[in-house]
Parts: C-alpha cells; structure tokens; sequence
C-alpha cells in the first residue's frame, strides 16, 4: 500500500476517532493526543501518516470541542474555557446554536491559514536550527521560567521548576539503574495524565471524596436544532459575516507566528481585541467566538508543525504537551539527538501530509458537528461515563509506558501522575511548565550540581 494511502486511512482515523472524544466535555487535549499519537508512532506508521493522522486529530478535536461549549456552557477541553463567556451570553440570548457555527466556522478558517502559514515560517527559522540545538539546554531552561511566569500559579510554578527536576532526574537515575536505559514515554505521560488520575486519587480518599459526591444528576437545557442551509456541508463563508471572516483570518495568521505563546493566552487576547472593535452583545460574541476558535486551531497547527520544522526539538507549549510524541517517541522518534519528522519530512511534506490531515477532519468533523450536534451532544450526556473515559485513557497510558520500560515504566508513570496532578491541581502548576522542566532537568542538575 502506497504511502498516500496509509495517510489517508490514519488521517480517516484521527478525525473520526477525535471527531467523537471532542463531544466528551473537560477532556484535555494533552491526556488524550498523547497516548493516541504515540500508539501510532509506536505501531509503525509512516512519518507522513502520523502527521496527517495528527493534524486530523488537532482540527476534528477543536470543531467538536464547540459543541460542549456552546450548547451546555462546559468548556470541550483546555483550549475552549476562554469561549465560555461569549458561548454563555448567546445561549442566554436563546440563540447557542449561532454561536456553535460562528465557532465551527472560525475554526474552519483558522486551520487552513495556519497550515500554509507554519510551514513557511517553520523554512525561515531553520536558518537558525543549529543554534537552537546546541542551546537546547538553556532554552529549555529559561522557558521554563517564562511558561511558568505567565501560568495560573506563577510564583509557585517558578519555584518548583528547581524541587520538579530535581525530582525527574531522581527517577530518572533510579530508573537507569533498573533498565539500563533513560526512559521518556513513561515521563510525559505521567505528566499528560496528571490531572485525570488527581480525580481518580481524590475519588479513592476518604476525605476528598466528600467534594465529588452529588446528591442528583446535572440538568442542561439544550436548544432544538435550526437549520439555516441547504445540502450537507455548509459554507463556512455564508456562515460568517465578511467582517468575522477578515477578523478571524488576520488573529489566525498572527497567532500562528507567535508559536512560542500560550493557546489559551492567545485565544484570550485575541477574543478580546476582536471583541474590543464590536459594539452589541451579540456581534461583539459571535464575531469573538468565531476569530477566537480560529485561534484554538492555528495555534495548536503552528505550534506543532513550526518547532518541528525548523528544530526539530519541542520548542512551544504544544510541542511539549500534545505534540510532544512527533518530537519524542524512543525508539521511533528522539530528540536528542534530533531523529523524528524534522530528518523524515520535507517542508513539501509537512504540507501536503498535513492538508491531507486537515481536509479529511474537515469533510467529517465539520458537518457532523453543524448537522448533528444536538443529537450527538444527547446521546453521549446520556450513555457516555466521564468516568470511563478517564480510566480508558489512564490505561492506554499505562499500557504504553509497559512497552517503554515493563513494570517499571508503569510505576514511573503513575508516580509522575501523582505528583505531577496534585502539583497541577492543587498548586497551579500547569502541564506545560513540567513538561518544560522535564525537558531542561538534565541541564539544571548538571549545572547546579553536577550530577
């Protein structure tokens, strides 16, 4: 079978596959492309098809994070809680079901100019990638210390950076001695599941079980369903008023070359600054919600693709959280030294592969998502457990870190979760400051202390 056609199957399978986790509220981006991706990676797929099936999987799962949002007001994951205010005043308005195409819409747009936008950008900063690899270290390091800086929890994150490497490396040496070998997967998916398996923890304790009992289920009222268009795939151009469709392309394109920046930070700057040049209630909110989840989809493209690009180390948030698996998959992918999509693939493949990703997602998640969101919001509050979903995704985590390392990658990954959620969860320190750290612990303790 010819490499186009394997992208193509595992590009269907990202984007059907992410099209229904989407419908599942609070699951976060991290906790469930990581273990996905990397089951890919470690199955032995082509780098062309692990980028499409990636880049299906990052667009079907931010179109159908809309629907939780804009018709329950419960943010679909991380990327989605800056959309809730806006989503909440259009639903108090009676009108969620706008307020869901504004969003699908916008996140439409968004993707395709990030695309080609990533890829040229990602050319220009090559000229610098040497550098950028022998500084690898430091920039990790000083990274750290910025993420941290700009996160909930800042001056809390900012001094855990030295007591959590300090903590990696520990196990990472104790670790070395059993298998003989440094492990990774095991590391940052203990961290991607950290604060999924705090819940589980906290489920399991006497007396932090008390904040999770309720005393009877949780009431939504959901508006019927509209249609405005004819045929199955609406025009996201028909759907937007030219203004939000300028709006949205000019904040999609710029946060696509802020690579470096928080997802979440960006979508709420730039929601704002949309909203700032709309008077009303419900222009201001449909023409942010639009431009914003265009947002959500050209930050987590460009992130991805412009450090794996041009360094072929993870040099941004969703690189060291999402991504992290394109950048880092022993023995398939290394980064140090650099051996993943930045050797395997030219910047012709990074867009085509990646278009192939991003069209397939596009021709599923889109007008399921516009046809049939209501209906598939019901069925999964209904018949979907929340819970199970987090169990599913702690055991393919643990079922990966087994192939890594056996009983000791399993071990690894849950202490990692366990201190990694409680220090998310109750302190604020976010995913991506310790995945940061992970990466600059080795440099930190080298030169701190030597070892």
């Amino acid at each position: 079978m010819s490499v186009l056609m394997i992208s193509l199957l595992f590009a269907l399978l990202g984007a059907i596959l992410f099209t229904l986790i989407g419908l599942v509220s609070g699951t976060d981006e991290t906790a469930i492309m990581v273990p996905f991706t990397l089951l890919v990676i470690l199955l032995g797929a082509p780098p062309e098809a692990v980028l499409s099936f990636f880049m299906a999987a990052v667009l079907a799962k931010h179109l159908t994070h809309a629907i939780p949002t804009a018709l329950m007001g419960i943010p679909g994951d991380t990327t989605a809680v800056p959309l809730i205010d806006h989503a909440s005043s259009l639903r108090r308005l009676g009108v969620p079901h706008v307020a869901l195409r504004k969003m699908l819409s916008g996140g439409l747009l968004g993707a395709f100019i990030a695309l080609p936008t990533a890829v040229l950008f990602g050319q220009f900063l090559g000229q610098f990638a040497d550098f950028f690899k022998s500084a690898s270290g430091l920039i990790f390091t000083l990274a750290a210390v910025l993420i941290a800086y700009f996160s909930k929890g800042k001056w809390v994150s900012i001094a855990m950076i030295i007591p959590f490497a300090f903590f990696i490396k520990s196990l990472d040496q104790f670790s070395f001695q059993i298998v003989e070998k440094h492990l990774s997967i095991s590391f940052f998916l203990g961290i991607a599941i950290g604060p999924m398996f705090y819940d589980l923890l906290l489920s399991l304790s006497s007396s932090g079980r008390a904040s999770l009992v309720r005393t009877k289920p949780k009431e939504y009222h959901l508006a019927p369903e509209i249609r405005a268009w004819k045929g199955f795939f609406p025009n996201p151009f028909r759907v937007l008023t030219g203004r939000q469709a300028a709006h949205t392309s000019v904040t999609s394109f710029i946060s696509s070359l802020t690579f470096a920046f928080s997802p979440v930070g960006m979508t709420s700057l730039m929601g704002e600054i949309v909203g700032s040049r709309n008077k009303g209630v419900y222009k201001k909110s449909t023409s942010s919600l639009a431009a914003m989840n265009g947002v959500t989809e050209s930050t987590y493209i460009a992130e991805s693709i412009i450090p794996l690009l041009a360094f072929g180390i993870p040099l941004s948030p969703v690189a060291l959280g999402p991504a992290a698996p394109l950048f880092n998959a022993p023995p398939v992918f290394t980064s140090d030294p650099v051996n993943n999509l930045h050797n395997l693939l030219t910047p012709w493949d990074f867009f085509l592969y990646g278009l192939i990703g991003l069209v397939v997602a596009a021709i599923i998640a889109y007008p399921f998502a516009m046809n049939y969101a209501r209906t598939a919001t019901v069925f999964v509050m209904k018949n979907i457990s929340q819970e199970a979903i987090v169990g599913m995704f702690v055991g393919l985590a643990c079922l990966l870190a087994f192939h890594e390392a056996q009983l000791v990658g399993v071990i690894l990954t849950l202490t990692m979760a366990t201190v990694g959620g409680l220090i998310n969860r109750v302190l604020g320190v976010g995913a991506g400051v310790q995945f940061m750290i992970f990466y600059g612990a080795g440099y930190m303790m080298t030169n701190l202390l030597g070892a």
